[in-house]
């Protein structure tokens, strides 16, 4: 049994891996060659890595190591994942959900940098936001709330006008702290208390009404919805 609730909103703030990008299998690709070069555990490492920028994923697992080494892998771990593209797909419902925002107030709000953010949505064959905050766009990595703010500035709007698309913690923690509605994204997203989940974007449906306001159709089990 399913039941439809429907969240308004002015701007949406969309998050890119896991949420309209499934870039999973490159992500688990890239940190576990990471993990196995510092002789850590494949798999706990890829309990932690979803949702922040790289260096600040490598500093919460290794706090003791300098910030320096943390950069430089950084900066080649994005080159690496830039590159590969095999297996970067949409999420199941992303190409009519983004094609439903053209010309509604939307952005993409990413941990990623500017490079990689073209090369995952030109693989997953989505249409780039016309407003964009990646990596260089910030001083903090979420969960600060910084990337949903600025996003929220540059179209235009108050936080509490504004609905992000999440699929992890620290991503979720992040649109909370900067004052929005959450809708998770995915199963990984529903242990972190989003306002609303959908197991992917076939579950959701755009629809803009009156006066700048975006509904925001969520068909979705009755225990998905808080």
């Amino acid at each position: 049994m399913t039941a439809t609730t429907t969240l308004t909103a002015r701007a949406l703030l969309l998050d890119m891996d896991s949420t309209i990008v499934n870039s999973e299998a490159v992500v688990e690709r890239c940190w576990r060659r990471w993990a196995a070069e510092q002789g850590l555990n494949g798999d706990e490492v890829l309990k932690v890595v979803h949702g922040r920028q790289g260096w600040a994923t490598m500093a919460a697992l290794l706090p003791d190591r300098p910030v320096e080494l943390n950069m430089a892998d950084n900066r080649r771990m994005l080159e690496q994942e830039t590159s590969d593209t095999d297996g970067v797909v949409p999420v199941p419902g992303a190409p009519a959900f983004m094609a439903a925002l053209a010309g509604l107030p939307h952005a993409l709000v990413t941990s990623a940098d500017g490079p990689l953010s073209d090369a995952r949505m030109g693989a997953a064959g989505l249409p780039m936001p016309p407003v964009r905050i990646t990596a260089e766009c910030v001083s903090a990595s979420k969960p600060d709330p910084e990337g949903f703010l600025k996003g929220a500035a540059e179209l235009g709007f108050a936080p509490e006008d504004c609905l992000v698309f999440e699929d992890s913690e620290v991503g979720i923690e992040a649109g909370r702290a900067a004052g929005m509605r959450v809708i998770g994204v995915g199963e990984r997203a529903a242990a972190f208390a989003p306002t609303a989940q959908v197991r992917d974007l076939t579950q959701v449906r755009v629809e803009a009404l009156a006066d700048g306001v975006i509904a925001v159709h969520i068909d979705a089990a009755p225990s998905e919805i808080a």
